[in-house]
Order: C-alpha cells, then structure tokens, then sequence
C-alpha cells in the first residue's frame, strides 16, 4: 500500500466513475461506495487516508455520514461535495468537521487540490503496517490521534506485533517528521554500556573512549528517540532517565555542560509494566512519565484478518524485482489462519521467507510452510535435523538448555538464570531472542 487512498461516496455511477479518474491518474489508490453504509463498512476493512462524500444521497445523507465518520474515525478528513450550495450549509458541514466542501460542478484540479491539501499519509509508509483486522484499524485510529501531539506514548504488546513499526509511524505522522528518528534497543545494549550510548560521553570519560561521542538522545534533537524494550534498563540507569526526561536536558559522561532537548519519547515492552513496578524492578515513577498515553498492540492470533494480507505484502516484500507475487494455496492459507504465532509478525515474515525459497511454481503449498516451533513449544529441531553445522548444532543445544532449566524452575527467570551460571540479564536477552524466533517461553 504505497499510495494514499481515498474512499469516494457517490450514487451517482457516472459522476463516481469520473471522480476515481480523476484521482487514480493523480496517483491515488481509489475505493468507491454508492451510499453510506457501505462507505463504513469499507472503512471498517481499509486503511482510508480520506472520505469525498457526496451530500444528497439516501438512506444515508453526506452531513449524517460525516458525523458517523467523525464519531468513530475522528482523524480522517472528509470532504462534501453536493449541487446545492450555500454558505450556511457550508458553515454546517465545516462545523460538524467537514474538512471542506464543494459545489458541483467543479474542476478536476479543484478537487485534486483539496485531496492534496487534506490526505493523510499513506499507511504503507510504515513498513509492516497492514490494518485489516479491526483491532489494529482501533490501535491504528489511536496512534495518528496521539501522532500530533508531543505526548509520550507507551507501546506494549508481545515481542513480534511491530511495536517499532508503529513507533515509526507516529513519528511519520507527527509535527516532527521531518526530524529524526532514533530507535535504542535497550536489550541489546551491555548494561555497562547503556548510559554512555544513551547519554553520550566526553574523551577520556572512561577506557577506550577516545573522543567525544554524542548520545541517542542529542542524536533525535528535533525529533523522536525511541526506547525500544526499556523494560530491561536497571534501576541506577532508570533514575537517571527520569532525570533527563523531567529536566528535558542531558549531560554527556565525563562533561560539565549541561545540554538542552527537544526530543519526543516513544517506549516500548513486552512485559506488564505495571507487575514490574509491583515487583520492584521498575520504578513507578518513571513508569508514570512514560505511561502518559498507552497503547497496546493485540498479538497476530487476535488479529485473524490481519494474517493474510500480511503473508501477501511480507511475499512481495521479499521478492527479487520483477518477480511475480505467488498466491497462497487455499489449504495454505488455512494452516497460516489456524497456526497460534507465538511469535507474531515476526513468525510470519520468517515462514513467508522459506516458502518463497520451498515453492515449485508461483504457488504457496501447504508443504512450503516450515512452522520448525510450533505454539506449544516443543519440536526445537535436533543437530540432524537443522543441518546447519557445529554452530547451529550448539545454538539448539543452548536453546534447549535454557528451556529445561526455565521449566525446572516453573518460569523463574531468577532460578534459570542460576542453573544456567549466567546473569538475568544474559538470560533475558537470549530469551527475547527466542521469543523473536517464535519460541514459546515457559512461565
């Protein structure tokens, strides 16, 4: 979905077949609905950047249809048109959230002016981001309300639903698009070395720092820094995060000056941040900074509509260019609807990649899907099976090993770590690796 797409309402089917010309030339994706309630039903289904309604229609008027519009889908501008105009009506539709109004007849460029002026940006900017199922079309509809904002927005969900996807999405939508974006994967960082790549630091601030480096935070001035994962920040280096969000300015390891911010913060988790602060290892107060505006993103098995205009845009995403799109078996799709993804989007894009090098022909079959892990966990391939020499040999013997020690100690993350004779830090970050592999973690 690359281009921007409009959704006209029209009774009329040679002024609606006029009108999609007009826009499909212009570069628009065009969809069409002869009344209203047709005109929700579609929008319940797609991602619409914009409505270009028609007025006098039945059952369902454009000023009725607006307001059902504007109650439900409140950032999608809508556009009236209709062969009666006046300025009270004008006025009337204005107020009840028109973004603006036409009066036929009127000239094509008037109406690609007002489409240009008013659309919003496609979806398909956001790389994974395909909105079929009604629960993401909601957490979708949220995201470009709080885009305009300067508000922190918490993003949870399981590792693998495009938590970062949607962070970037924001961002796109936001008054600092045109700013950076920097994402800060706070698992994948050595603790020892979070506060210097998040901070930044002065030479000589600490062996091997050979000259001044700024951090992520100067990195997004003017823009947005993503925390992706901060659930896995220590406590020490909680506070001072707080430090910095609360004064909106940084100092650099090893500097004396004090340097001021203009970043938006966007976090990420996958864990109940809220257990984590009954627990004790996540500090309330900062939870409250970062938790001004929660969104919480449904896992891929409870977005059913969602998984297979996925397998589609992952397909083509991963073709060679110039290479013709396969279809999905009507058998295949069914093993993909009723597979449980514990893995998510991630789970997804991977089996798509291996059907793309399995299928014989330009089509998907049932056997080109490899689900190697399945949803309950069990099945990790042995050293014959993975065939991939000593190194993978001994990654699924390491795979297995924090499995065992997980199930010995009923899920305890604190007791695996033990057995294992590594720190929970370690272990968190080879089990977020897991869970990306769409292994089903114990506990």
């Amino acid at each position: 979905m690359s281009q921007a797409s409009v959704l006209v309402v029209e009774d009329d089917p040679t002024l609606c077949e006029t009108l999609c010309d007009t826009l499909e030339m212009a570069g628009y994706e065009v969809r069409t609905a002869g009344e209203g309630q047709a005109a929700l039903n579609l929008l319940e289904r797609h991602a619409i950047g914009m409505v270009v309604s028609d007025v006098q229609m039945r059952p369902m008027d454009g000023h009725r249809l607006l307001q059902k519009i504007k109650s439900r889908y409140p950032s999608i501008p809508v556009l009236l048109m209709t062969a009666y105009g006046s300025i009270d009506k004008a006025v009337t539709a204005m107020r009840d959230g028109a973004v603006d109004y036409l009066v036929k007849p009127f000239e094509a460029e008037a109406l690609l002016e007002k489409v240009r002026g008013a659309i919003l940006p496609p979806d398909g900017a956001a790389e994974f981001l395909v909105a079929e199922d009604v629960r993401t079309r909601e957490i979708l509809e949220l995201a470009r309300r709080v885009a305009r904002s300067e508000a922190t927005v918490m993003i949870g969900g399981e590792s693998g639903t495009g938590k970062e996807v949607f962070a970037r999405y924001i961002h796109r939508l936001s008054p600092r698009a045109d700013g950076p974006f920097v994402a800060l994967n706070c698992a994948a960082i050595p603790e020892n070395m979070l506060e210097a790549v998040l901070f930044g630091y002065e030479k000589g601030a600490f062996t091997g720092a050979w000259q001044s480096t700024p951090g992520k935070f100067e990195q997004a001035q003017g823009g947005t820094l993503l925390l992706d994962e901060i659930s896995e920040m220590s406590l020490a280096l909680q506070a001072k995060l707080l430090r910095v969000l609360q004064e909106r300015e940084v100092e650099r390891l090893g500097g004396r000056k004090l340097i001021e911010l203009d970043v938006r913060v966007l976090a990420t988790s996958n864990r109940n941040l809220r257990e984590e602060v009954a627990a004790g290892r996540f500090r309330e107060d900062l939870f409250y900074r970062l938790n001004v505006f929660p969104l919480t993103l449904p896992p891929l098995r409870e977005r059913q509509r969602d998984i297979l205009p996925l397998a589609s845009f992952l397909a083509q995403r991963h073709l060679r260019p110039g290479e013709t799109p396969p279809e999905l078996s009507p058998t295949a799709q069914q093993r993909l609807l009723s597979h449980g993804w514990p893995g998510n989007v991630r789970e997804l894009e991977n089996i798509i990649q291996r059907a793309l090098i399995l299928r014989s022909g330009n089509e998907i079959l049932p056997g080109d899907l490899c689900f190697e892990i399945e949803a309950g966990g069990a099945g990790l391939p042995g050293p014959a099976a993975a065939g991939g020499g000593l190194m993978d040999d001994l990654k699924s013997v390491e795979e297995q090993m924090i499995l065992d020690a997980l199930k010995s100690g009923n899920g305890s993350r604190k007791d695996a770590a033990e057995r294992l004779g590594i720190s929970q830090r370690t272990l968190r970050y080879k089990i977020a690796r897991l869970r990306e592999a769409g292994v089903a973690i114990p506990g």
